[in-house]
């Protein structure tokens, strides 16, 4: 490797005090074009390396305290100030200092130094400290696998197209870097050593398919999200009522759902999810029942009609559940999951759902199921608690006293809530403000306003006050049709509350309350609509169908890098190898398969090195061949003898002859096709005339 030249005693010190941290000299001899030509060659690229830094950090901005981003941004800029200065580096009493106020910092935020948040907030400073000891290529080198690693830490938070695209973005970033500190004495410009690089991307490239392909798919070993959705549309396993002010949209994509056949009417579309029965007064809760097993309720499912058949690609919802159009008749076909389901309808799987998944299920929009006569376990389902909702009681008593109690009174008792709902002057809004301890009783008689929670809860509390067995089920609601690939995609703002009742000789019977205070909400009328940032909102005021567009062509892109790269799994994998003819493809059979395209792919690299160093330069290797004649010949020349050198050897000791005047000019002109501007002679046409000369017959050796 090449030394950097020496710095004259006027010359400029490095960055940052100290040797050299890149292998070229300090200081261009001429101006590139450009600002950065002007700049040191060590300050130009400590400031590239410092910019890739920086833009490998702010991806992670969004999952790490805010502390941690001031201090790091502080920490950089700093960086770069003394690097313009040209001023020393800082002591390690100042590295050591900020090293322990992280810790401290990471402590009092996380309360853990281990794990992924805590992890992650300690590298992403580490980087940023290194940096002030960045003296030496070796600690640059350093910075380099740093910047890598926590490249990889973004996986952590998000696997999505776009996050793919910015890791890409600075991958290119650190690998020019790389090549910066590898680049010989000189002022190369970026734009020459980004084309390398991009270069060794795209050479390593198919080794990166090729493992991606075959090496094993291994579930995380990190920690998972934690839920972060209070405040905001979605799914939980408990509902707690009226403590929500308002209700944000999030227009995040929880489900896309592509069916074989006709897909059924929106109003029909519902994701069932979890089953809320037990209700303190404030919150409810999954069932918890004192019965004993053998007395609980039973599903009892039975269908009607044509079954519809459609694949699921949920996103990750750290929950084990899973979500079909209700009501499915077999557990659903996920690769390496087990799905099971319970009596209340609900699918499960063994652990949270930290990954992407893709699996097939068969539904029956037409079923029944519940028991068809009055037992005992449906006590649960009356349950409420002492001391809520007074007014409520008291609306259930007038009811009955209208229309009559007993199993035979239950439908006249439902509609009569219903159409209270759709005449009472009840409204559905996304910010009802926070309710008080008697939630039903405020949505009934006082605010007559609420989302699907707030109306659900209240309905399935009359129900209870008027011993109609009730539960509410929560999931997803609807959805919307991407017309650019055909899937039905349901977002997080389409989720819902609804109640199901028990009706003697019908079982559990489905009644979705917000359906009478808005129809809007449920079908194909309009839907609610998450808030739209500055651009969305432009486009949409400007062209409403070319903004939708644009969402579904975007949409459809990462549905594209879902199915056919997040969702690439182990079974995909052994598909792989049956359709390369393996009967019964194994784990065995991938290693036998990784290792041998390994070999081949190494030794076709050993070949390519082989005849790049063969091809390498022909005008060299021309010269070479003069050589080897002439030492046939007894004329002895140097490895590194050029053209003119050999013409003088050959004029010394082969005389004046023809031939040798020949040689001479032929190998001026050599010479001449490679250092003179515009040479009239070609490398082939002087190749054959080489092989055309009457060389003499070889001299005996001494």
């Amino acid at each position: 490797m090449k030394l950097p030249l020496r710095r004259s005693a006027s010359s400029p010190s490095p960055a940052g005090g100290g040797r050299s941290l890149w292998p070229g000299q300090a200081r261009s001899t001429a101006a590139r074009g450009n600002w950065t030509s002007t700049l040191p060659r060590d300050t130009r690229d400590t400031l590239f390396l410092l910019a890739v830094i920086a833009w490998v950090v702010m991806m992670q901005v969004p999952h790490i305290p805010w502390w941690c981003s001031a201090l790091t941004a502080c920490v950089l800029v700093w960086r770069a100030v003394l690097t313009l200065r040209g001023r020393p580096l800082p002591g390690w009493r100042w590295r050591i200092g900020l090293l322990l106020v992280t810790m401290v910092a990471t402590w009092w935020t996380h309360k853990t130094l281990l794990g992924r948040d805590a992890g992650v907030t300690l590298i992403v400073v580490l980087l940023a400290l290194k940096t002030l000891e960045l003296r030496a290529r070796r600690d640059a080198f350093v910075v380099f696998f740093l910047g890598f690693f926590t490249l990889l830490t973004h996986f952590f938070y998000s696997q999505s197209l776009l996050t793919a695209a910015g890791i890409l973005v600075a991958l290119l970033g650190l690998l020019t870097a790389v090549v910066n500190a590898h680049m010989p004495v000189g002022h190369p410009p970026l734009r020459q050593t980004a084309g390398i690089a991009a270069r060794l991307a795209l050479l390593g490239a198919p080794i990166m398919v090729v493992a991606f392909m075959l090496f094993p798919r291994l579930s995380p070993l990190w920690g998972v999200p934690g839920d972060g959705m209070d405040g905001r549309s979605g799914l939980s396993g408990k509902m707690r009522v009226g403590q929500i002010a308002e209700l944000v949209l999030d227009d995040r994509i929880a489900l896309r759902v592509r069916f074989d056949g006709p897909v059924p009417p929106q109003r029909e579309l519902y994701f069932r999810g979890p089953v809320l029965t037990d209700f303190d007064g404030v919150e409810w809760k999954p069932l918890r029942s004192a019965f004993p097993p053998h007395m609980e309720l039973q599903a009892h499912l039975a269908f009607a009609g044509e079954p519809i058949r459609y694949e699921v690609t949920m996103e990750p919802n750290h929950r084990p559940w899973v979500f079909v159009l209700e009501a499915a008749t077999q557990a659903p076909e996920l690769q390496g999951l087990k799905a099971f389901m319970t009596p209340e309808l609900q699918w499960f799987v063994r652990r949270p759902v930290t990954e992407l998944v893709r699996y097939r299920a068969e539904s029956h929009t037409r079923f029944r199921h519940g028991p068809l006569e009055p037992s005992l376990a449906l006590q649960d389902q009356i349950a409420l608690p002492a001391g809520f909702n007074p007014r409520t009681l008291a609306f259930a008593q007038e009811l009955r006293r209208e229309h009559g109690s007993g199993p035979q009174s239950a439908p006249a008792l439902i509609e009569a809530a219903l159409n209270r709902l759709r005449t009472g002057g009840y409204t559905y809004t996304l910010d009802p403000g926070v309710y008080g301890q008697h939630t039903a009783d405020e949505f009934w008689f006082d605010r007559k306003e609420g989302f699907c929670e707030h109306i659900a809860s209240s309905f399935v509390i009359l129900m209870r006050a008027l011993d109609i067995p009730a539960r509410i089920v929560t999931g997803y609601q609807g959805g919307e049709l991407n017309a650019v690939d055909g899937y039905w995609t349901v977002r997080q703002r389409d989720a819902h509350a609804w109640a199901e009742v028990w009706l003697q000789g019908q079982g559990w019977v489905r009644v979705d309350p917000t359906s009478a205070v808005a129809p809007s909400r449920i079908g194909s009328f309009e839907r609610l609509v998450a808030p739209q940032g500055a651009i969305g909102a432009a486009l949409g005021t400007l062209d409403p169908t070319l903004a939708q567009q644009l969402r579904d062509v975007w949409e459809a892109v990462n549905n594209g890098w879902n199915q056919w790269v997040l969702n690439y799994t182990q079974g995909r994998q052994l598909d792989l190898l049956k359709s390369l003819g393996f009967d019964s493809p194994s784990w065995t059979d991938l290693a036998y398969v990784l290792i041998g395209v390994i070999v081949v792919v190494s030794l076709a690299g050993a070949a390519w090195a082989l005849w790049e160093r063969q091809q390498h330069d022909p005008w060299l290797r021309t010269l070479a061949r003069v050589r080897r004649r002439l030492a046939a010949l007894g004329i002895e020349a140097g490895e590194h003898a050029t053209p003119r050198e050999l013409a003088r050897l050959a004029s010394a000791q082969l005389g004046d002859g023809l031939f040798t005047q020949q040689l001479i000019a032929w190998l001026l002109r050599l010479e001449a096709l490679r250092y003179a501007p515009h040479s009239p002679d070609t490398l082939a046409a002087l190749q054959k005339q080489f092989q055309q000369m009457p060389w003499p017959e070889r001299r005996a050796s001494s």
